[in-house]
């Protein structure tokens, strides 16, 4: 059996956050998704909307998932030492440089396959980012 893992803030759950899944489905028999923690999504987007808590309910809620998780505040690459998957499988506007990944993971002794699903959904609100500026310009 194949461990995958994805990764994501999941800030507001949208139909490009259910391609994304469903695509890493594919390449593995059972899904881990680690969901970024409240910290990690300030970091990353400037702002948290929605408790790593709550995100975390409605991913482990979504069909293609068969764990979800929090990842860790300080160290990314914990959860894959703890997990140890086969497979980690990122999005396509995941900004992870997939050779330093690779270094960083065979440094840790671990080597997981990587694959980057390499198209989104289209559509005008596929990214929480949208989502959020459409809200506020009404």
């Amino acid at each position: 059996m194949k461990k995958g893992m994805a990764f994501g803030t999941f800030s507001i759950i949208h139909p490009g956050h259910l391609f994304y899944l469903e695509s890493a489905k594919r390449h593995c028999d059972y899904l881990i998704v680690v969901v970024a923690r409240d910290s990690t999504v300030k970091r990353i987007k400037g702002e948290c909307l929605i408790p790593e808590k709550q995100r975390l309910e409605v991913v482990k809620a979504l069909k293609p998932v068969d764990k979800a998780v929090l990842g860790y505040t300080n160290d990314m690459y914990r959860i894959i030492e703890r997990i140890k998957p086969d497979i980690l499988i990122l999005g396509p506007d995941q900004e992870h440089d997939t050779e330093k990944l690779k270094k960083e993971l065979k440094r840790r002794g671990l080597n997981p396959k990587i694959v980057r699903i390499k198209r989104m959904k289209n559509g005008r609100l596929h990214k929480s980012s949208k989502i959020v500026r459409m809200i506020r310009k009404k």
